[in-house]
Parts: C-alpha cells; structure tokens; sequence
C-alpha cells in the first residue's frame, strides 16, 4: 500500500492521546456510601471485570476510527505501477476531430461524446498538473503545456477539421511534449479508429502511459465521388471534352439510382443516375462543352446521406481560347505548316523570322516550331532554354547547311544527344512510338498499311544514354528520327532531318504530320492539377514572369489570407501553409487582378468509415497501451484515478472510520454497567 500524503502518517502520535485518557479518566474513584457492605464484594468484582471489557473496546474503537481518520488523509492507495505521487502529472490528451466523428451513436455525435469524456479526463486531475490538448490540425498552438482550466476551454473550443493524420503522427508529436516534462506522462487518444489512419505501432519511451479510449458507431453505407479528370491533357472550346468521375461505394450494401449533377460555372444539369454495388467502383464519363475560355469552375455532385462531405468534387482550370503555336523561319513560313494549323479549329499560327522575333510573347505559346533554322544566336538560346523549363515544347526541325557549332551548344545546354555530320542517304521511317502521348489513342492499329516519312538526307547524331532521350519516330536501323526529351517541366523534340520537302516528305503524310503537330502542341510534362486536397497539397507554383518582384499575392475565396510565396526565376511557389480549411474555389489575385485559380476538396481518407474493433484493438496494442472499454456508462473520472493511481483506499477508510465510531456508540449506548 502506498500514500498519496504520507506525511500525514505522523498523526498517528494522536492516538496516545485517548489513551492517556483513556487511562487516567478510568482510575478515578467515587465514594458510595451504603448501610451494610457486606454483600458488595462479590458484585464488585464481577462489575469491575465487565466494565474493563467494555472501556477496552470502546478505547480501541476509537483508536481504529482515528486512525482510519489519519490513513484516508493519507489517501492510501494500492498500484500495479510505479509512480511517483510528489511529481507533477503531465497529460497529453488528443481528440479526433475529424468528419468521421460526425457519425452518430445513439443519437449523439461521436465528437460529443469525445468532447464529454475529454473534460471527465481532466476533470479527474489535480488543478497543478499541466495539458496539452491536441486534435488533427496539429496546429503549433497545441504544442504547448495549459493549465486545467485553459484545457476545459480548448475542448470546448474543437471543431470538425477537413484535416486528417494517421495516429501514429499524432502519437509522436504527443511524446515530442514530453522530452522536456520531469513528471508522471500520461497520453490519451479519443478516437474512432479508423483502418486507414490507426498505425500505432511506433516506438515510445516507456515512461509515457498511452491509453486508448474508443468511440465506435454503426458503420455507415457511402458513395463517395474520389476524383475527376479529362481525358484530353487540354480541354479544348466548342468540343465534346470527356470527364472521367471516379466513385466509390464504402458500404456492404449496394446504392441505387445514385443521381449525379454537374454544376459548371454556375450552371447545374443532372447527367444521369446509376447504380453501383457494394464495396466497389464505379467509373463514368461526362461529356462537357465549353463556349467560351478562361477559367472554369466545375462541380461533381452526387446525392448521398448521411455522409456528405465527399459528395462533390470541385476541379478549376483555364481554357485558352485558342491553341497557340509559334514558328520562327529563316524566310517564309512554310506552306504545308500554314495549311495544316488552319484546317485546326482553334489553333492559331504565328510566323516570325530571327529578325523580329518578340521574346517577350514565347511564354503565350503552346508550341514553338523551329523550321530549318540554320543559325541559334546565344540571345535566343538563352529565352528558349528557359522557355522549355518553365513548360513550353520545342520542336526542332534544323537545316541542311545550319551552323552546327551554334545548334549543338544549344541542345547541350538541354542535355540532348547533338548532331554529328549530314549524310545524304535515303532512308525510310520504319518505328513510331505510340506508347508516348503523341501518338497515343491515334491509329486503331499499326500495320504496314500505314505510310511514314521517307528522307533522302539527314543529321547523324550523337547517342549517349545519359541523355534519356525517347525515340518518337525512328528509322529501321534504330537510329532517331524524331527524340523526345523531358527537361524539368518542358519538352524537346529534335528531328533529325530538315522540315524542307527537298529532304524530307513529313509535311506531305498527314495521317502523321497531323496528329504529331495537334498532339505536341496539347502535351504537358506538368500540368497544374484540376485539383487540390485540404491538408495534403499545400504548395503549388504559378507563372509570374510578368509581374513585378516585389508583389505580394493574397488568396480569395472561402477563407482569405496572405499564402508563403518564394520567387523562382520565372515562377513563384505559393505555400498554402495549411491555412485552406473549407473546401471551394480559391482565387489567387495580386491587387484585384486574378492571377491562377485552385479548386479545394476534403481530403477523402475520411470516405471509408472502417473502424478498428475494440476486440482487434487489444488483439494489436494490449501488450503495450491500456485500452478502456464500456467507459461511456462508467464514471470515467474513477477509471482514470484507478489506471493512474491504482486502487483508491481513503474511502474504504472513511467508511470504516464511520464504522468503529458506531461500534463505540453501540458500545456505550447499550452495554450498560
């Protein structure tokens, strides 16, 4: 047995003191006088050995209930632990705050169940312990130890959060806390325990009690819709854009004529409704028509209850009025080109010559063509260098009697296998890669039906590995006829022969010349996501070669704030810093001017309402953590004291010190002398 205040054991001494009384207040006589004695001797003595008994018990139940008295202020109490009662105690106490504690258990919210047993949990600690309370946003506020009644407020303050984190994260930054604590550490989870986010298999030190508190309800069936994307890497104006939607169906139990709506720019139309089966997914297709550019907003929405968070899918891009390519000549445009981008509905054709290029328009353009170019000043190296990192495509198409020196400066600069001498050899392209995104989804089928390019002279080139150059088209002997090389977010493609029919008859096979041209213009090596997810996507970047250095972005929507932004060349990297909370469509302006668009959703760990049974929880971690279970009809505030402190003896105590004060009245109440 061990004492809460065993200090207060050394008012045991008192106890001499109702024996002291005990005996002198005894010994003292009292004169009787009677006419004849004779007969008293018998009954004295047998009267006195009676009234010794009782005056003995008396004395030693009220020894007994004095010193049950002085044991129950010494709160006595019996521990499997070791624990140190002149030590402070430290609690780290985390409550889920996420959308699944949403559900209902007898028709209460699990969060405010979580939030009643969280204050019962600090409610049953001393007023000069210290807290921490924590929930999923781990913001650095709770980083810190409070007072017991600053912890009462901070419960009362936890609000549903988009934000998730596994357990095991969590868990850490709770032990985090105590590096610095020299006192008893206890860590509380109060959670629902889903499958995807309870990984607790972490190592702590073993000072720190972890205990586990439960909250579970019905599993509940859900549709959720997980993501969308198009086809097509470019939506493209006045066409048939196919959206991809991705549903899922969490429950056991299938869902019938689920209705899906689309709300694009303002503008809501039911698309269908469709069944989908239990625990499975489900894929359909969308067509969308855009009228008019610039940026869209579209909304997925499906009808589905309880659960609702992830019933809509926001995604948010620009559409360019007009797919815009670039050719720089040596003289005039070439013919075939100009043709070609005119049978293209929006696409545009912009011809320059080296003598009036107009470096400032490169980054407005989707693909920029350079046709037989015999000469690459350094000027121009340099802009389209940084045209392709910063995501642009260059096509390069070089001339028979171009300055190798200057090209080849310019492809290594870009890390690309550089020409060697012109060989004029007719030769036949024999390989086309349709694994690549060029010629992806073209042809039905390859057979020999198909014509490809024929040349009658071309570049022989350099072929270093380390280059990670693909080949696109290529001739029999495996040498490149056109490369493909990815550099940070652009591409290059070099071909390896003149554009001039005079070489080359690409320009005259239009079931390649057409594809290859539409397609590179439309490819992305990185394109900006339709989509962003609350708490995990929360750095992006945007083109800001335009603007001034000194300009401070701020975010619009829902919510509003100043986001981190670090200037990178041409581009800024905006950090969200975990500041989107709600889910929408967020602006990211400089004055009142929109500079790029974000779409928001809830983050959709939270769709899959699995939870850990408590039976499998202390199949995993009983060894380890101390799991309360049934604590909803217990009073919490004696499971914690008795996980804590052991078994609580003082009231035991008390109702003996009650009981030997009876036992003394009985006594001396009916025991008559």
């Amino acid at each position: 047995m061990q004492f809460v205040f065993p200090n207060f054991l050394w008012a045991l001494l008192l106890l001499a003191i109702p024996i002291l009384i005990h005996l002198f207040y005894f010994k003292r006589f009292k004169k009787v006088y009677f006419s004849n004695v004779k007969l008293l001797k018998e009954v004295k003595e047998e009267t006195s050995n009676r009234n010794r008994l009782r005056n003995i018990l008396v004395l030693l139940s009220r020894l007994a209930a004095l010193a049950c008295i002085i044991f129950a202020f010494a709160q006595p109490y019996l521990s499997n632990k070791e624990i140190d009662q002149n030590r402070d105690n430290y609690i780290s106490l985390f409550l889920d705050n996420s959308f699944s504690m949403k559900s209902l258990s007898e028709s209460v919210p699990l969060i405010d169940n979580a939030k009643s047993m969280a204050r019962q949990v600090v409610n049953s600690y001393d007023e000069a312990d210290q807290f921490q309370i924590i929930t999923h946003g781990l913001a650095g506020n709770q980083q810190r130890w409070i007072s017991k009644e600053d912890a009462l407020v901070a419960i009362e303050e936890v609000e549903l959060t988009p934000e998730v984190h596994p357990l095991s994260e969590v868990l850490y930054r709770q032990s985090q806390m105590f590096e610095d604590a020299n006192g008893n550490n206890n860590v509380y989870l109060l959670s629902d325990f889903q499958k995807n986010i309870t990984d607790l298999n972490i190592e702590l030190d073993s000072s720190i009690d972890v205990k586990l508190m439960p909250f579970q309800s019905i599993k509940e069936n859900n549709v959720s819709i997980d993501s969308a994307w198009f086809l097509s890497p470019v939506p493209l104006k006045n066409q048939p854009n196919k959206l991809v939607v991705n549903l899922t169906n969490y429950g056991e139990e299938s869902k019938g004529e689920v209705r899906l709506f689309v709300n694009q720019n303002g503008q809501s139309k039911p698309v269908g409704s469709f069944d989908i089966s239990g625990n499975s997914k489900l894929t359909d297709t969308i067509d969308l028509v855009f009228l008019e550019g610039g940026w869209q907003n579209i909304e997925i929405k499906i009808e589905d209850y309880p659960i609702q968070f992830d019933d809509s899918y926001l995604i948010s891009f620009q559409l360019n009025d007009d797919v815009k390519i670039l050719s720089i000549n040596e003289g005039n445009g070439n013919k075939y080109v100009n043709s070609l981008i005119q049978g293209l509905p929006n696409f545009t054709l912009v011809n320059q010559t080296l003598s009036n290029i107009k470096y400032n328009d490169f980054p407005s353009f989707d693909l920029i063509v350079l046709n037989d170019i015999i000469n690459i000043s350094s000027g121009l190296a340099a802009e389209l260098e940084n045209y392709v990192l910063d995501g642009g495509k260059l096509l390069l198409f070089p001339s028979k009697i171009g300055s190798l020196e200057n090209i080849n400066q310019f492809l290594s600069k870009l890390s690309a296998n550089t020409f060697e001498q012109f060989e004029d050899k007719e030769r036949n392209v024999f390989k086309i890669n349709t694994s690549d995104f060029v010629f992806e989804n073209v042809y039905e089928r390859v057979d020999q039906n198909l014509k490809l390019p024929n040349t009658t002279g071309n570049f022989l080139s350099s072929n270093f590995a380390s280059r990670e150059g693909e080949s696109i088209l290529g001739y029999r002997d495996g040498s490149p006829y056109i490369s493909k090389y990815v550099k940070e977010k652009g591409i290059l493609y070099v071909c390896n022969a003149p554009l001039s029919t005079d070489n080359n008859d690409l320009v005259r096979i239009a079931e390649v010349f057409v594809p290859m041209i539409y397609k590179m213009a439309l490819a992305r090596n990185s394109a900006k996501p339709l989509a962003y997810s609350i708490g995990n996507d929360n750095i992006t970047e945007t083109n800001t070669s335009s603007l001034r250095a000194e300009s401070v972005f701020k975010v619009s929507g829902p919510q509003e704030f100043i986001p981190g932004q670090t200037r990178v060349g041409r581009r800024t990297i905006i950090d969200f810093n975990d500041m989107v909370s709600e889910s929408g469509f967020y602006n990211l302006m400089i004055s009142d001017t929109i500079v790029d668009k974000f779409a928001f959703n809830y983050d959709r760990r939270e769709s899959s309402l699995d939870f850990v049974p408590v039976s499998e929880l202390k199949d995993k971690y009983g060894d380890k953590y101390q799991i309360f279970d049934d604590f909803l009809k217990a009073d919490v505030s004696q499971l914690v004291q008795h996980e804590d402190k052991g078994r609580i003896l003082w009231r035991l105590f008390i109702i003996l010190a009650l009981v030997f004060l009876a036992i003394e009245t009985l006594l001396l109440r009916f025991w008559k002398t």
